[in-house]
């Protein structure tokens, strides 16, 4: 509809004199680009609709002046859709229940009125849950850059830190406190971290939470909080178990399905997958990262191990690369995320522990080494990439097993994933392991078909007929001999 439209406007100027290609021999070449400049910057402008809501400003929302001189500072003139909706509801004191895309700013959309609602002389009034220790550090960041005019004092609390530094920032009564559940609820018990002074609770990620097992830890802060207070969920998805924790912790809350296209992924994000054999997946990643020559990529696995050995691998073939997983010391990983964002570090290899916290605004492309089982968290892997109104690139190896699973993405997010490929790709060999084990699967299955008995058990030999003696055994059959097979067992007893 776009080129068309573009089309006929060329075709009326052509026709009124004022672009005639034959008189100044305009070549087709030149129309087609000017049809191309035109469908592209309708296509940005698109692309920017679906994430911003142009008609208002942050100023339009109701926002402190110290907030909205943080927000200008990081360049922001519009907000998200999801923004728009939440922080005006937020600063009128609902409660809210919020579900939008992945990567549409859903930190800002509940931290900019927790900002704005607590005061300086007000300390304990704001709390964060998020699921992982990284979404902890994002969190605490993002706060920290737009509260930087607020006097607000924000501190994360997670596990892998030192206690002792923990307890001690505590202890100077920081105004908002961002942490894991186990670690909050560590804190609370020893006294450091008072629940009775929330005004303002915030679940981050709440299905997530629930996906690794914290929903008790939910429930106990929450139930713990019996004072008035404001209380927001956000997530990329909302399951009936997260209704039923609505109902049970929250006041009428107001509930948000921020779904501004289509599609459950962001319309920025480019979808591929390459079809490839299990063993032929490192190869082409490598293959990948060295013609493609990505800017920022994030690949993902399911497995430590395999994070591990791919990084390794990596590694040996000239791709300097680094590992995340949950078997790292904190410290190790806090590097490694800094060298991340910092652009030192182009390649991160990653478990499925990182995919809901980096927040990283420059990843160019996102790579499902390992396809996950859960439709959901290839929706939260591929949301790394086009942040804030960028474009990214997502890519998917797909073996040629996990057809159905492919599908049942594509169903997710409504979204017919194209196939890609390299021509300059040439797959390996079968490894000699896989096509000894194929020819015997292929021999005994033909030994089946041919020999439908081979491998039964012999038929028993004929049990004796029993007799009945109701004085020994009333009612019952009295074996006259043994089983034809016993299991053999020689256990001791302690009888004599």
């Amino acid at each position: 509809m776009m080129r068309r439209a573009c089309a006929a406007v060329i075709m009326r100027q052509a026709r009124s004199g004022s672009f005639r290609a034959a008189r100044h021999r305009v070549s087709l070449t030149a129309i087609r680009q000017v049809l191309h400049r035109a469908s592209l910057t309708l296509r940005i402008a698109s692309r920017m609709n679906d994430i911003f809501d142009t008609t208002k400003s942050f100023a339009d929302l109701g926002l402190s002046s110290p907030i909205i001189e943080a927000i200008s500072k990081h360049g922001f003139v519009h907000p998200t859709h999801v923004q728009a909706q939440i922080i005006p509801l937020s600063l009128s004191g609902r409660d809210v229940l919020g579900q939008s895309k992945t990567g549409t700013g859903k930190t800002a959309a509940f931290g900019l009125p927790m900002l704005h609602l607590i005061h300086a002389d007000q300390p304990f009034s704001g709390l964060v849950l998020v699921p992982t220790r990284e979404l902890a550090i994002q969190v605490t960041h993002e706060f920290r850059e737009l509260g930087r005019f607020t006097g607000l004092h924000i501190v994360p609390v997670y596990g892998g830190q030192k206690m002792n530094q923990q307890i001690a920032k505590l202890k100077k009564n920081p105004h908002i406190i961002v942490g894991t559940p186990g670690r909050i609820m560590d804190m609370h018990s020893r006294g450091l971290l008072p629940y009775d002074q929330v005004k303002v609770a915030v679940l981050d990620e709440v299905d997530r939470m629930l996906d690794i097992g914290f929903r008790d830890d939910i429930r106990k802060i929450l139930g713990t909080m019996r004072h008035p207070h404001q209380t927001i969920f956000v997530s990329a998805t909302i399951s009936d178990e997260i209704e039923r924790l609505a109902r049970q912790y929250m006041k009428d809350p107001q509930r948000l399905e921020l779904k501004e296209s289509k599609s459950l992924t962001v319309s920025q994000v480019e979808q591929h997958y390459f079809s490839v054999q299990l063993w032929d997946k490192n190869r082409l990643l490598v293959h990948l990262l060295t013609h493609e020559e990505p800017a920022l990529t994030l690949v993902f696995c399911r497995m430590k191990t395999t994070v591990d050995a791919l990084t390794e691998y990596l590694n040996r073939h000239g791709v300097e690369a680094h590992a995340m997983h949950g078997d790292m010391y904190q410290g190790a990983r806090n590097k490694v995320m800094e060298k991340f964002r910092t652009g030192q570090l182009s390649v991160l290899v990653a478990s499925d522990l990182a995919a809901r916290g980096l927040d990283v605004d420059d990843i160019s492309h996102v790579i499902n080494y390992d396809l996950p089982e859960d439709p959901d968290v290839y929706v939260h892997r591929i949301g790394r990439t086009a942040r804030a109104g960028r474009k990214g690139i997502a890519w998917a190896f797909v073996t040629p097993e996990q057809g159905e699973l492919l599908t049942a993405i594509e169903m997710l997010t409504n979204v017919e994933i194209p196939r890609k490929e390299f021509e300059d790709f040439v797959p390996g060999p079968i490894p000699e392991e896989i096509r000894i084990r194929r020819e015997r699967d292929v021999q005994r299955l033909e030994r089946a078909r041919n020999e439908p008995s081979r491998g039964m058990a012999a038929t028993p030999p004929p049990i004796a007929a029993a007799t009945v003696d109701a004085s020994k055994f009333p009612g019952g059959l009295v074996p006259s001999a043994r089983p034809a097979k016993t299991l053999g067992g020689r256990m001791r007893t302690k009888r004599r």
